[in-house]
């Protein structure tokens, strides 16, 4: 399964904002300018413990290089979006469904690449406390197909409705860097 098309045909700059980042912090720092009426942010795939919760309430749970931010607000649950602070933070699939953005800087976790044009999803690289893949090593021993069909399924829709919470616009960040180039190949295809 790979992805598929959408209604969008052209991803024109006056239709909808597509770029992809090589950086996280340019990635954040974007996102931060389009924040208009408090209606941009930052989300990512759950790939990150979330430390700060319980372990390090002073520390940061998504490191990439000199990026260093905080999960979510715990204690806005599924408001965090809409909290103006929130901005400084990351959110996750959990705190973001249902809701729209006018933009939406997304960053892609280890648990998605692409190799030679083809998706790969990596169960391994997703964050333990992650509840929507918990015990899959023992559901992979059992039976091994269905359950990677359900991982590669839960990983891509995680994806999916990250990117499809903006309306305006959709900034995408990959620490993968043949990932990045494949969304910029697509990106190219899909603007001529």
């Amino acid at each position: 399964m790979s992805i598929r098309n959408t209604a969008n045909k052209t991803l024109a700059k006056r239709e909808f904002e597509f770029e992809v980042f090589d950086d996280p912090a340019a990635l954040h720092e974007a996102i931060v300018a389009r924040n208009n009426q408090n209606k941009a942010r930052v989300v990512a795939g759950y790939c990150w413990p979330w430390i700060t919760k319980k372990k390090n309430p002073t520390g940061y749970d998504i490191v990439i290089g000199d990026y260093k931010r905080r999960w979510n607000l715990d204690v806005d649950g599924s408001l965090w979006i809409m909290q103006p602070n929130s901005i400084d933070q990351v959110g996750c699939i959990h705190t973001c469904q249902g809701l729209e953005l006018q933009y939406v800087g997304v960053i892609i976790g280890p648990d998605l690449i692409v190799r030679d044009g083809q998706v790969v999803t990596q169960p391994d690289k997703r964050a333990k406390q992650d509840k929507t893949i918990f015990g899959w090593k023992t559901r992979l021993k059992n039976n091994p197909q269905e359950t990677t069909a359900q991982l590669d399924l839960i990983i891509k829709n995680t994806y999916r409705t990250l990117m499809t919470r903006g309306m305006k616009g959709c900034y995408v960040y990959s620490e993968d860097g043949e990932t990045r180039a494949y969304f910029r190949g697509r990106l190219r295809r899909l603007a001529t």
